[in-house]
């Protein structure tokens, strides 16, 4: 079986499923939290009984000696950005996919609910560099094209520089967008104190000129390893090496604290921003999840 076909097949499998999980439970959620918003302005009127007194125009009003309210025609079709990480991190999976074939599945999940609600749907796909760009659309044949690119693209680069992929979208995106950031997170909290406070600067600048959702998808075997024996791992972006004696009780708990300290301080840095999350495990059945999610945004 060739390439092409084996990604054809990858990209049907990814439709047929998520779009089960869309027509099941995911795009009553999906509208309630994501509806049009009033922002487009449409007229100036005088004021009439049973207005809304939170419209009324006081600039106008002054002026005029007499109340007038400003009345904005409700948006009913958003722009929906997937910001996709594949850094090489994401190819490592212990279950029945990798990391980044799992978040293809939740992402084609908010795709095509985005496309039930009519919402146009781009995507941003990083590692340490913005690797491709593909501007908001509406239509099937574009979201194929979207999982498709989500599962098939070869980046050049390994890394994972989440600060350089808000930046670029913040300058291409002007109108407010909904931004999902798929990311594992992995080396984004890393480094400096300056570089990691320059990211979550920039998560909370974000925020506040867009709808921004961010979702830590994970494999176990990040969090907790069984007694194996030595191992030996190699780190996907930097090439690192490491050696662990899994027979050790002593082992398999400094590598589990290691893991949660890195996890407590991406959500303290997170919950800083002041930014919704979401974390995801590998595998796990995820619709019914996004699906309290929203509701509970919603609330």
């Amino acid at each position: 079986m060739s390439k092409t076909t084996d990604i054809l097949s990858a990209v049907r499998r990814v439709e047929i499923k998520t779009t089960r999980a869309v027509n099941d439970m995911m795009v009553g959620a999906y509208h309630s939290q994501f509806k049009g918003r009033g922002m487009d302005f449409e007229e100036l009127r005088e004021y009439s009984p049973g207005d809304d007194v939170r419209t009324i125009d006081w600039n106008v009003t002054a002026r005029m000696r007499k109340p007038f309210v400003k009345l904005h025609r409700e948006e009913r079709e958003l722009n929906v950005m997937l910001m996709f990480d594949v850094s090489a991190s994401g190819d490592f999976g212990t279950g029945a996919s990798s990391k980044r074939e799992f978040a293809a599945e939740v992402a084609a999940t908010l795709a095509f609910s985005a496309l039930r609600n009519g919402d146009k749907v781009g995507l941003l796909l990083f590692t340490e560099e913005v690797e491709l760009f593909v501007p908001p659309k509406k239509g099937k044949r574009h979201m194929l094209r979207l999982i498709r690119e989500m599962l098939a693209f070869e980046p050049i680069h390994r890394g994972t520089n989440i600060l350089s992929a808000l930046t670029f979208l913040n300058h291409v995106q002007h109108r407010r967008t909904i931004m999902f950031l798929l990311s594992d997170f992995l080396h984004s909290t890393d480094g400096s104190s300056h570089a990691t406070g320059n990211l979550f600067q920039e998560i909370g600048r974000t925020r506040a000129r867009h709808d921004l959702v961010c979702m830590h998808l994970y494999d176990e075997r990040e969090h907790t390893i069984p007694p194996s024996g030595l191992l030996t791992l190699e780190d996907a972006e930097t090439g690192e090496i490491l050696e662990l004696d899994t027979t050790r009780q002593q082992t398999r708990d400094r590598f589990e604290r290691g893991s949660t300290d890195r996890r407590q301080q991406l959500d303290a840095m997170l919950a800083r921003s002041g930014v919704d999350f979401l974390r995801l495990k590998a595998g796990d059945p995820f619709a019914g999840m996004l699906q309290r999610f929203f509701e509970q945004r919603r609330r």
